[in-house]
């Protein structure tokens, strides 16, 4: 049978009537473009900051229509590209700039918890697993190195030789793992749905089914009227592009992820992963996991890049897209053989130059964004919710000194095609063949250097 091309967490949801679309022209305090994660954030924390704010939210689709409906579930406590980020602070301003974002997961629980948002939410860590081959081993025992020299300690990165990982999740290849506290997994179509209702319920306006066209100072524009407000928020990471006035800040690259029908205990006790752990294997080209509160398995692997950093409009994985994701999970997991692959869906995710998200900040023209999350968005998106939030509000809020703050006359620019194009394609094909070569038990010694040596130097293009 073939996979669903409808993302498993969309599949699992009711259908609930769409929000009326906007009709004329309004005003607000704020009016904020796109329901995903980060526009939901925003104006959640916005309602807790001053209940009295008028907010209106504008999404092209209906909520979670995008990543935050597609994403593989993990809520992480960092932001990508966090050591260039925090590399200019001192040890203490590095030290309380960590805090925060190892906070994050805890953060989303405290909501969940405070709102009664249904969205099987596990705070149960994370294992970064060296499961291929030997080299992954070295690679994760230099980057738990790094880590604890840039500020964590065992209570954040601990190693884990094979015995104390198969406690916990059993590969069929294990060479020792790294243990994180720091994440956290979710239905993340279940958590848009519950923040999209916690947000009506405190007053904020919602108008699906109305595609914003332009953004001008205080203003966002739609076909069927606009919105005038203080404070303009773009909340649409990947989905920048056909939005005039927007100086886009990240491109579009695609996610891939399949998931298994329901696996019977005996199967789960053969894995592991008993207490929501994700996992993740730790190779250039990342497979990552979690099991679902309905015994599923679910995993992704490998993206994609369309030239021009086009948006990817059908999200239904091929054949071919499914069985590559297929036999990587089976190399991992080869009790899962004749397990039935029942979905199998994509999605457009931002990258921004550097792979560092920002918050933009436009004050001349009222306009603030965030995004450029590079796959790890669903914790960096409520860091960027309560960002915005404290900006528009005036508060002196801790979280403000995080330093990813910048203005849109200091963003990086992605290189013109067909450079772009030529470099993603150049680093992704040097990553395979490091995988291929080093995933060869018969591949000799200088094979196996060379390999690791293009793929580590092509990996410095991407900073």
């Amino acid at each position: 049978m073939q996979a669903s091309e409808i993302s498993l967490w969309m599949d699992q949801l009711g259908s609930v009537p769409a929000a009326p679309p906007l009709a004329g022209d309004t005003a607000a305090d704020v009016v904020i473009v796109g329901a995903g994660y980060t526009g939901l954030w925003t104006a959640y924390y916005l309602k807790q900051l001053a209940p009295a704010l008028d907010v209106v939210v504008l999404e092209a689709h209906t909520a979670g229509y995008g990543a935050s409906g597609r994403n593989g579930g993990w809520v992480i406590g960092e932001l990508a590209g966090e050591d260039r980020l925090l590399a200019g602070l001192d040890a203490g301003q590095r030290a309380a700039c960590l805090a925060l974002l190892r906070d994050i997961p805890a953060e989303v629980g405290r909501v969940v918890a405070r709102e009664g948002l249904d969205c099987d939410f596990r705070h149960g860590g994370v294992l970064y697993c060296a499961a291929r081959y030997p080299e992954q081993a070295t690679r994760l025992r230099a980057q738990l190195a790094h880590w604890h020299a840039h500020g964590h300690g065992p209570q954040d990165f601990a190693w884990l030789e094979v015995a104390a990982l198969q406690q916990q999740l059993r590969l069929a290849q294990p060479y020792g793992a790294v243990f994180s506290p720091h994440v956290a997994t979710i239905q993340p179509a279940k958590l848009v749905r519950e923040l999209r209702r916690c947000v009506q319920a405190l007053g904020v306006r919602l108008y699906e089914h109305s595609p914003v066209s332009a953004i001008r100072p205080h203003e966002a524009v739609t076909a069927q009227g606009r919105v005038r407000a203080r404070w303009v928020v773009p909340a649409l990471e990947a989905y920048t592009a056909g939005v005039t006035g927007v100086r886009a800040q990240q491109i579009a690259v695609q996610s891939m992820i399949i998931a298994t029908e329901p696996l019977p205990p005996a199967l789960w006790a053969q894995i592991g992963l008993a207490h929501g752990q994700a996992f993740s294997e730790w190779s250039r080209l990342v497979s990552y996991g979690q099991r679902t509160r309905d015994n599923r398995l679910v995993f992704g692997a490998r993206g994609g890049y369309r030239f021009g950093g086009k948006l990817r409009a059908s999200f239904a994985l091929t054949a071919d897209e499914v069985a590559l994701r297929r036999k990587l999970m089976l190399e991992l997991f080869p009790m899962l053989a004749q397990a039935r692959i029942t979905h199998g869906w994509g999605g457009n995710l931002g990258v921004a130059r550097g792979f560092a998200p920002q918050v933009v900040v436009d004050a001349a023209n009222g306009v603030l964004s965030a995004g450029g999350y590079g796959g790890e968005g669903v914790g960096a998106s409520n860091l960027a919710g309560r960002t915005l939030a404290a900006l528009i509000c005036g508060t002196q809020d801790a979280i403000l000194q995080i330093p990813w703050q910048t203005t849109p006359d200091r963003l990086r620019r992605w290189e013109p095609e067909p450079l772009r194009w030529l470099g993603y394609n150049g680093i992704i094909r040097s990553f395979d063949w490091e995988d291929r070569v080093l995933n060869d038990p018969g591949s000799a010694g200088w094979q196996r250097r060379l390999a690791q040596g293009l793929a580590a130097g092509m990996e410095g293009l991407m900073q």
